[in-house]
C-alpha cells in the first residue's frame, strides 16, 4: 500500500530549519522524523525541542537513513549544492532552501544528479506557494491587467547586527543582498514576465566584498520593464506593483510573504482587495506542495520548475559578473 505521509529529514539546525519544522506541523502530508547537524550536541538539542526521534551528528548518516523519504536543506547558501547532491545520491527527494545554489554551475550539477537518481528536486522558493499566489497567477492568466508593461518590487531590511562573519555579509558564505533578498523580486519577475532580454544594474559594495544594496532594471522582449531592488542598508516598502494596460495589482507588504493584494482598474471604476492570511507560518505551503508531488511520483514542480530555477540563478550569475563579485566556490 502506498504511503500517504512523507517522512522528512532536515539538514541544518539554524533559523530556517526551525521555520521549516514549524511549517511541517501545519501540513496534511508531512512528518518530521530526523535532523542532522555537523555538531551532534546541536542535533540532539534540536531533536528534543521538536520531538524528533532521530538525531544525526553527520549529514551522511541522515542521507543514508531508511527513516527518511525527503530532505529539506537548511544550510548556508555555500553548502546547498553539496548537501543536496549527497542526499540525492542516496535516493532522497530534496527540497533545497533558496537560493537553489550559489551559481548556475552548481545548479546544473544538482539537476543532473536528480535525473541520474530519478528523484524529486525543487527549490524552496516559499513565496511561490501561498494561496494568494495561486490567485495572482489566476488573475494574470485571465488577462485582467491587459498587456503587462511594468513591475516594481523590492525587499530590503536593516539587520540588527552587521557581523562580517555572519551569512549576510561573509563572502565565504556567498553573502550579500542579491542571493538572500534580491532573489525574491527576481523570482517574481520571472514568474510574471519570463526571461529578460537585457539587465542593467547598480550595486553598493560593502567592506566585506559583498553587495549590501543593489538595483536592477530588467527589459523584456515585449518591451516591459522590471525595476527591482534589494538592500541590507535600509528597510524598504517590501511591496510589488504590477502595471498593465487595463489595471494594476499591488502586493502589499510583505510581498515576499504574500497575504494581501489589491487590483485597481486603470479607469478607476473597479477596485478589489483580497486577503488570504497564512494558515501556519508559510513554509507549510511549499512543504505541502512538495509532499503532494512526492506522493504522486512526480520529479519536478510545475510552480517552481528546475529550468526556471536554473534560468534565475543564471541571471544572478550575469549580475555578479557585471559587478566583478566572485565567491570562493565560483
Amino acid at each position: 500500500m502506498k504511503t500517504k505521509t512523507v517522512r522528512w529529514g532536515i539538514i541544518g539546525t539554524g533559523r530556517i530549519a526551525r521555520a521549516f519544522a514549524e511549517g511541517l506541523r501545519h501540513t496534511s502530508n508531512g512528518r518530521l522524523c530526523a535532523i542532522a547537524s555537523r555538531n551532534e550536541v546541536s542535533a540532539k538539542a534540536f531533536a528534543e525541542e521538536w520531538d524528533i526521534n532521530h538525531a544525526f551528528g553527520q549529514y551522511e548518516e541522515l542521507a543514508q537513513s531508511d527513516v527518511v523519504d525527503a530532505v529539506y536543506i537548511a544550510t548556508p547558501h555555500s553548502s546547498h549544492a553539496e548537501n543536496s547532491i549527497l542526499c540525492m545520491n542516496n535516493e532522497k527527494a530534496v527540497l533545497c532552501e533558496k537560493p537553489f545554489a550559489v551559481n548556475s554551475k552548481e545548479v546544473k550539477r544538482m539537476i543532473t544528479t536528480s535525473k541520474e537518481n530519478n528523484v524529486l528536486l525543487m527549490e524552496g522558493m516559499w513565496s511561490r506557494f501561498p494561496p494568494l499566489m495561486d490567485k495572482l497567477r489566476e488573475w494574470l492568466k485571465s488577462g485582467k491587467l491587459g498587456d503587462i508593461r511594468a513591475l516594481h518590487a523590492d525587499f530590503g531590511f536593516l539587520p540588527k547586527q552587521r557581523d562580517p562573519l555572519g551569512r549576510l555579509f561573509n563572502l565565504e558564505l556567498a553573502g550579500g543582498s542579491l542571493l538572500d533578498l534580491g532573489i525574491y523580486p527576481v523570482s517574481l519577475a520571472s514568474m510574471i514576465l519570463g526571461k529578460p532580454s537585457s539587465i542593467q544594474t547598480l550595486p553598493n559594495m560593502g567592506p566585506t566584498g559583498v553587495d549590501e544594496q543593489a538595483a536592477w532594471i530588467f527589459r523584456y522582449p515585449q518591451g516591459a520593464l522590471a525595476m527591482l531592488l534589494s538592500s541590507l542598508e535600509c528597510e524598504t516598502r517590501q511591496e510589488a506593483f504590477i502595471s498593465g494596460t487595463l489595471g494594476n495589482i499591488r502586493i502589499h507588504k510583505q510581498c515576499w510573504k504574500p497575504q494581501k493584494m489589491t487590483f485597481m482598474e486603470t479607469n478607476g471604476e473597479e477596485e478589489e482587495t483580497i486577503e488570504m492570511p497564512f494558515k501556519g507560518n508559510g513554509f507549510n505551503y511549499e512543504a505541502e506542495s512538495f509532499g503532494n508531488l512526492f506522493l504522486e511520483g512526480k520529479k519536478e514542480s510545475p510552480i517552481m520548475s528546475l529550468s526556471e530555477s536554473l534560468e534565475i540563478i543564471s541571471q544572478l550569475d550575469q549580475i555578479r559578473k557585471d559587478w566583478d563579485l566572485i565567491y570562493p566556490m565560483d
